[in-house]
């Protein structure tokens, strides 16, 4: 029987053909340094280029990687869930397999994990290979979503990040259809602190977040952590209101002064009832996002279905059964994996 692992490094792929074999190399070299054991789930979402394939062999060539297949593409935040749901380590480490974000700094995250901190994220300290655009954008939403939800999600990071295994726990029992992992990993609390890092040109291949999956992206993380959207529509409700009295007295005031001919005709009219439709019609669209997710709630659907695995148990998920495509359904475990202990409790229990 394989000796349990320390550390569970989780990895969502999709179509990443010419990344796998310099990253699964890479991770090994650096989690083979550590001297403790561990995994390399990769979670295959849907992809179409022969990385399953690939995947397959490094697992036949290496036990320590677990491969994931799901059915069809579910997205890359349920690629990440799904990996966290299957991790098995004390520590679980969140990384994409693009190269992005370097394995090399894998070890900085465990020693600040080693120190005490439950969730030690990766901080973007340099963004190399990308437009003066998606920075600019990327660092705009950051602060602009710090400060209108009402938890601390940090600037400048992403999902690539080091959590303790009470903190998988907690995300395991969170199963929103649309998910922000950053978001929920700093919803679930504990001790957090950063790193700085600098996250490198891809190495092969193309982003898998265009503008249109970013900007869904964007929606998700606002509307699953800020009533914000809601609350300006009131404060612009007024605004309208308040500006039309004044509107209205002013017209009002002028033609009794300055002769029916002032404002004359529509064009007044028409602009005033233009400007109310396109706030209406965005506050609609506001209302619709919400109600939409709600609706996904509802159905209960499963987050994703799993085709097959290489190499893993069942998911450690609490009252839950995930389906397998092909029929059945992979049995939840109950109990998530306990936190780490300290020295003194590590002496304790080998006494």
């Amino acid at each position: 029987m394989s000796e349990a692992p320390t550390y569970s490094i989780v990895a969502p792929v999709y179509n990443e053909i010419g990344n796998l074999r310099p990253f699964t190399a890479q991770v090994r070299a650096v989690m083979d340094g550590l001297g403790e054991p561990w995994e390399l789930l990769l979670v295959d979402d849907g992809s179409s280029d022969g990385s399953r394939e690939l995947m397959l062999d490094l697992a036949a060539a290496d036990p320590r990687l677990r491969v994931i297949s799901f059915a069809r593409n579910f997205g890359h935040q349920v690629a990440v869930t799904a990996g966290v749901d299957y991790a098995s380590g004390r520590a679980v480490v969140l990384i994409d397999a693009d190269l992005q974000d370097p394995p090399a700094v894998i070890p900085r995250l465990i020693e600040k994990w080693q120190e005490g901190y439950d969730v030690v994220y990766a901080v973007r300290a340099v963004r190399r290979g990308e437009s003066w655009l998606k920075r600019l954008s990327a660092k705009l939403f950051y602060r602009l979503l710090h400060r209108i939800t009402d938890i601390n999600i940090p600037v400048d990071t992403g999902d690539f990040r080091l959590m303790d295994a009470r903190v998988a726990a907690v995300l395991r029992q969170m199963r929103e259809q649309r998910r922000f992992v950053r978001g929920m990993t700093s919803w679930a609390g504990f001790r957090q602190t950063g790193i700085e890092y600098v996250r490198e040109e891809r190495a092969w291949g193309e982003t898998k977040y265009p503008l249109r999956k970013m900007i869904a992206f964007a929606l998700d993380a606002v509307t699953s952590f800020s009533f914000f959207p809601l609350q300006i529509m009131i404060v612009m409700s007024l605004f309208l209101g308040v500006a039309s009295l004044l509107t209205g007295l002013a017209i009002t005031i002028l033609r009794l002064t300055r002769g029916e001919e002032f404002f004359g005709g529509q064009a007044t009219t028409i602009i005033l009832l233009l400007l109310l439709s396109s706030f209406q019609l965005f506050f609609l669209f506001v209302i619709g996002q919400y109600v939409a997710r709600g609706y996904d709630e509802a159905r209960d659907r499963p987050l994703y279905v799993v085709a097959s695995t290489v190499g893993l148990g069942p998911p450690r998920v609490a009252n839950q059964r995930l389906p397998m495509a092909g029929g059945g359904e992979a049995p939840a475990l109950a109990k998530a994996p306990g936190p780490r202990q300290t020295e003194g409790e590590q002496s304790r229990s080998a006494s």
